[in-house]
């Protein structure tokens, strides 16, 4: 089942019911974006857009375990050591004419910012535990000093859940 943006947004509690429904009567009218509307209409930031929809997007992503995954020779090369732990982020395989990249949800959103601007090639994410993804770095992407655990503590905590930036 499609998770709507709007119902998102209720549930980080970004807009109310009621200006959801006035940000879909406005797109009926123009054809313009949910969120670009909401920033519109209710002073929402992009960055307040950008995170509802990676929270949309990771509900609706496969769920993998990296640390059972073949990853490619060619895949992993698309970026260095500190870009994958930086980032959190894992290319695994071409999969037809995109590359699949693992994420966690907590990462999503500047992951796919990174992949937008760095990868030369079209991508899709799947999302992974955090430990998970950290073993998987470790192994693909070995690094003096970075454990697992070091992916967890680059998570990023924002006003939405209640703690402050980690």
């Amino acid at each position: 089942m499609a998770v709507r943006i709007g119902e998102t947004m209720i549930q980080l509690g970004l807009l109310r019911e009621e200006q959801v429904e006035a940000v879909l009567e406005a797109q009926r009218e123009s054809h313009r974006p949910f969120g670009e509307i909401a920033e519109q209409m209710f002073g929402l930031s992009e960055s307040d857009v950008e995170y509802a929809w990676s929270k949309q997007y990771a509900q609706i992503a496969e769920q993998i375990d990296p640390t059972q995954m073949a990853v490619d020779a060619w895949a992993a090369s698309l970026i260095d050591r500190r870009q994958a732990w930086q980032f959190r982020i894992l290319p695994i395989r071409r999969d037809g004419s995109e590359v699949m990249v693992a994420t966690t949800a907590e990462h999503l959103a500047r992951a796919m910012r990174f992949a937008l601007r760095m990868l030369s090639e079209p991508c899709y994410f799947v999302i992974a535990e955090e430990r998970a993804l950290g073993e998987a770095l470790c192994r693909h992407f070995p690094m003096p000093g970075m454990t697992p655990e070091h992916v967890a503590r680059g998570t990023m905590r924002t006003r939405y859940d209640g703690n402050a930036a980690a």
